[in-house]
């Protein structure tokens, strides 16, 4: 169990958008930082994160909240699990208590996989440094490989054993269970309940997320075996999909965004090569083709990508059709080749950081460059290879979103391939008007697939314009009001009845300093008005309790969010940051601040929840109107909605004399 005093050292240390800034790219915009989601698939900025209020908000989803939800979110951690997170990236001293049996039944499946899973990692490592075999094998070939012993650990580079179930046995002798150690793919269980290591005898590589869990393995075969694969990589489970996992992300990310360029490589050993050379912005595609989740994972950190590919030509050209992936989703890439013979690996080993960096840079060609280069000695003097060839190109080209880009790609094929750049543009132009209208096809066919055939289908509008819940937004202006000002003091107009020297009674208007947060409570308590949507009166009882208190940190309130409140809370305070977004200052507009005016927007808000509950009371005596109503009951309904009109009258005059812009 965490301490509460460790919680709130962690939350007092942890910056948001420290915490943020390691797996979203985060550009400065005003005194807020704003990135991609990565929550969503996006092309520009709908993600924001306020160092003033220690919170984020990515308006693409509507997720929010602090350093903490942000991890729970995008990690799935737990709380705990949030705050050891932390403590650790801050160097906090944070009790860790071993995780008992009780615990790991109690625990739900994902996170026994990933206990699993960590498990592994450590057995592993520690049979590759310990045991006579491994350090014999497993060892021996990474020694032979040219990796450190810094590398080794850095990475938590292991070995399984050549015994058929020495890491089941030892798994289930500390007290994990078969079935998660299954579902993880460390155990393969047979039919008449036999099991055995899925990895026995390879060397072993750990694939992380971004924040550092382990998700699964990747297993070398060191043998000649020729009836088994060469590299095994761990089965699809809930914690480990390959297709949006890139081996090495995690060591990588900080030095991805520093440099803002990614180095894509294919395999584990370059990766680790090219970071002991000093080279950490590399990442590999973990086994698999390069897919449009692994180019988003890079997309967060950065828009630039430089593929390094084998000095060895050959599948070269299957290779570079995640080429036209990495252009779909707006970035800018580059390609690289080594010389014959070469790889990441064996280049970063043969030579010093500055050489292969010097190499990198002077080798890195445009993607235009490099396909013109690689295809042009196929194509040589015939004619039509060189039709096809161009139309490859502009294929290519066509996959950027961006037309400006297009356009400057368009004028450079023309260039190296010596043609027009008008029959470029019209080709560029069908090639888009033919993905618009198969997109189109198919959208008509998913409709159409659904209708019978000759059936008469009424028109019907698009788009139904939504009810607007009054009550709602007046009261979640209530909560923004005691969120963002609840502590100002404000000077606020107070209507008195007093009697003059005649004995008549008047209204007199007089001005009082209210704090904020008071005014709104003793409104409220006046008109016995208690919030309709119960999250919103929760949130209500739980600041008004905190105000009263005589020491209320507001940034501490919002780091230390429950995550009850977390997502309606960061909705409201980060609903005027969204403008940020749309930066209105560079095209001369200027939004006014509520600020200027914190009395006045108070009082409307209120009088405005008055007058529209008002209303509704008038309404409902009106719809309690039937034709067998007796007289006195009439009579007396139409005094109380007479009453009720008068009382509107007084309230609209109010409103006049205060109306400001915001409402």
């Amino acid at each position: 169990m965490i301490t509460r005093e460790t919680i709130d050292k962690v939350f007092e240390t942890a910056r948001v958008e420290e915490v943020i800034g390691d797996f979203v790219q985060l550009k400065r915009a005003g005194s807020n930082y704003k990135g991609l989601s990565p929550f969503s698939e996006e092309r520009t900025p709908s993600f924001m994160v306020s160092p003033v209020k220690q919170i984020w908000k990515d308006f693409s989803t509507g997720k929010g909240g602090s350093s903490v939800t942000f991890l729970m979110e995008h990690e799935h951690f737990t709380y705990p699990e949030a705050i050891r997170y932390l403590a650790n990236k801050y160097n906090i001293e944070i009790e860790e208590t071993e995780v008992s049996q009780e615990d790991k039944i109690e625990a739900n499946e994902r996170e026994s996989m990933y206990l699993v899973s960590e498990f592994a990692k450590s057995y592993f490592h520690d049979t590759l440094l310990q045991s006579e075999e491994g350090k014999a094998i497993g060892l021996t070939y990474f020694k032979e490989r040219g990796f450190t012993s810094e590398t080794i650990a850095k990475f938590g580079l292991g070995y399984s054993p050549e015994t058929w179930d020495a890491f089941t046995k030892e798994a289930l002798s500390k007290g994990y269970q078969l079935d998660y150690l299954e579902k993880v793919g460390l155990t393969i269980v047979r039919e008449d309940g036999k099991h055995f290591d899925r990895f026995k005898g390879r060397v072993m590589f750990p694939i992380q997320s971004l924040s550092g869990r382990n998700l699964g393995f990747g297993g070398r075969i060191l043998t000649n075996d020729k009836k088994a694969a060469k590299y095994l990589n761990s089965p699809e489970s809930d914690i480990y999909h390959k297709s949006k996992v890139l081996y090495g992300i995690f060591h990588a990310k900080q030095a991805i965004a520093k440099q803002n360029n990614c180095y894509l490589v294919e395999g584990y050993t370059d990766v680790i090569q090219m970071h002991q050379a000093g080279i950490e912005n590399v990442v590999a595609s973990s086994g698999t083709a390069l897919t449009p989740d692994q180019i988003r994972l890079i997309n967060r950190l950065t828009k630039n990508i430089t593929v390094l590919f084998d000095g060895d030509a050959a599948g070269l050209r299957a290779s570079i059709r995640g080429i036209d992936l990495i252009l779909e989703e707006g970035m800018n890439v580059k390609v690289c080749t080594f010389p014959d013979g070469d790889d990441p690996d064996s280049f970063a080993r043969k030579n010093s950081y500055e050489d292969v960096i010097q190499y990198l840079e002077n080798n890195a060609k445009d993607f235009i460059q490099f396909k013109a280069s690689m295809l042009m000695d196929e194509a040589k003097n015939d004619p039509i290879k060189k039709a096809d060839l161009i139309r490859d190109m502009v294929v290519s080209i066509s996959k950027i979103p961006d037309r400006i880009k297009r356009e400057v790609y368009i004028q450079e094929c023309s260039r190296i391939m010596e043609i027009s750049e008008q029959v470029l543009l019209n080709t560029l132009a069908q090639l888009i008007q033919k993905d618009i209208s198969e997109a189109n096809k198919k959208l008509k066919s998913s409709d159409n697939s659904e209708q019978k055939a000759f059936e008469v289908v009424k028109n019907e509008p698009q788009f139904t314009q939504e009810k607007v819940n009054i009550v709602f937004e007046l009261e979640r202006k209530i909560i923004e009001i005691l969120l963002l000002y609840g502590n100002y003091e404000e000077q606020f107009e107070d209507v008195i009845l007093k009697a003059n020297d005649e004995g008549e009674v008047t209204e007199v208007v007089e001005k009082v300093d209210y704090k904020v947060f008071q005014r709104i409570y003793l409104s409220l308590q006046e008109d016995e008005i208690e919030l309709a949507n119960p999250l919103f009166r929760d949130i209500y009882n739980d600041l008004i309790e905190k105000y009263n208190q005589e020491e209320f940190n507001r940034e501490h309130y919002f780091q230390q969010l429950s995550p009850e409140f977390a997502q309606t809370v960061t909705d409201i305070l980060m609903q005027e940051e969204k403008e940020v977004l749309h930066n209105w200052e560079t095209k001369h507009i200027y939004v006014k601040q509520k600020e200027q005016t914190i009395g006045q927007y108070v009082t409307e808000t209120i009088i405005s929840l008055r007058e529209y509950l008002i209303n509704k009371l008038i309404m409902d005596l009106m719809q309690s109107f039937t034709p067998d109503i007796p007289e006195e009951v009439l009579e007396e309904i139409k005094t109380s909605i007479n009453d009720y009109n008068k009382l509107k009258v007084v309230l609209t005059n109010n409103i006049g004399r205060i109306r400001s812009t915001y409402y």
